[in-house]
């Protein structure tokens, strides 16, 4: 747990420097003038919907515990593990979540192969929603066709990897034919296979996917209104473009929340595509960023302490007194 506390201060340190070059960059009293007449209740309403999203993946979270069979975990401990896993939402991709996995098998002794799949399952609806949102914005938009094409891409690529078991199954037999570790980790890649199968199968996709496409387009609206709120005007549509687009350009990119993708994707749109002004862009970018990414992991530690409240020997608590 150390060593992830020392990678997040080093994201952390990351991202002031990337947001100190965007202010740099922007000028400073541009962005304080701006910040001087915003509304800050439309900062305040984005971490509402922001929130509201996370009940929303929870479902999902629940939709797959269900799906496997998974039972006699409380509803509130199951909602802690569930955000206890955006401690590591700003690694690649989010892929750090799985870390909520051994936050469940520590706590109710669930093995962990059977539930990290639930985090690529978790990712594809992501990204099937979120290329959704983008279709939905780019009308009339001349390169939103990209996006879409890039995150379709992405989605046939796991559904490919998904459903074509052939792979997998030839990796575990070479695994089994090493002794050791080979040995050890053939039968847990075979529980994580099937677990995948069951909660990424395309009858398992409906339901999550709709979720998701809420949710993430509730945090567009999010945006939106955090626009609205340093007096630009934007259509909701293309808010919630830009925001999917930025997203996803920032989930497919090797790095730590995508940081600096993002960022320069979610600033660069408003100004070039909604006419907002650098200022208020860049201002809007860094509110936008802190109401999802950042109050993510605020939230997931917030949950990871309740959850040491009620079990003080998750992840060596007790050794550490």
């Amino acid at each position: 747990m150390n060593q992830k506390v020392r990678r997040f201060i080093v994201v952390l340190l990351l991202a002031v420097v990337v947001y100190g070059a965007f202010v740099a960059l922007s000028g400073y009293r541009v962005i304080e003038s701006a910040l001087r007449a915003f509304h800050w209740w439309t900062f305040a309403a984005a971490l509402g919907l922001t929130s509201a999203n996370y009940v929303l993946r929870f479902l999902k979270w629940e939709f797959y515990l269900k799906r496997l069979g998974i039972q006699g975990v409380p509803k509130y401990e199951s909602f802690l593990v569930f955000l206890s896993g955006f401690v590591l939402t700003v690694t690649p991709g989010k892929v750090g979540e799985v870390f909520k996995s051994a936050v469940l098998h520590e706590t109710h002794g669930v093995d962990p192969a059977r539930t990290a799949p639930i985090i690529i399952a978790e990712r594809l609806t992501d990204v099937i929603a979120i290329v959704a949102l983008i279709a939905l914005g780019s009308a009339g938009l001349s390169g939103g066709w990209f996006w879409t094409a890039a995150g379709a891409l992405a989605v046939g690529v796991g559904l490919t990897l998904i459903l074509w078991p052939l792979p997998l199954r030839a990796l575990i037999e070479k695994l089994r034919e090493r002794p050791g570790w080979g040995e050890r980790l053939a039968p847990r890649l075979e529980t994580a296979h099937a677990s995948l199968i069951i909660v990424a199968s395309p009858g398992a996709l409906l339901i999550p996917t709709l979720l998701s496409l809420v949710g993430w387009g509730l945090e567009g609206v999010g945006l939106w209104l955090l626009l609205s709120g340093f007096h630009q005007t934007a259509p909701l549509l293309l808010s919630v473009f830009i925001y999917a687009t930025a997203t996803l350009a920032g989930a497919l990119v090797p790095l730590p929340g995508g940081l600096g993708v993002a960022e320069a994707m979610f600033q660069s749109q408003m100004v070039e595509l909604a006419g907002v002004d650098v200022g208020a862009a860049t201002a809007s970018m860094l509110l936008i960023r802190f109401a999802t990414l950042w109050w993510a992991v605020l939230v997931g530690f917030a949950a990871l302490f309740l959850l040491r409240l009620r079990h003080p020997s998750l992840l060596g608590g007790e050794a550490q007194r």
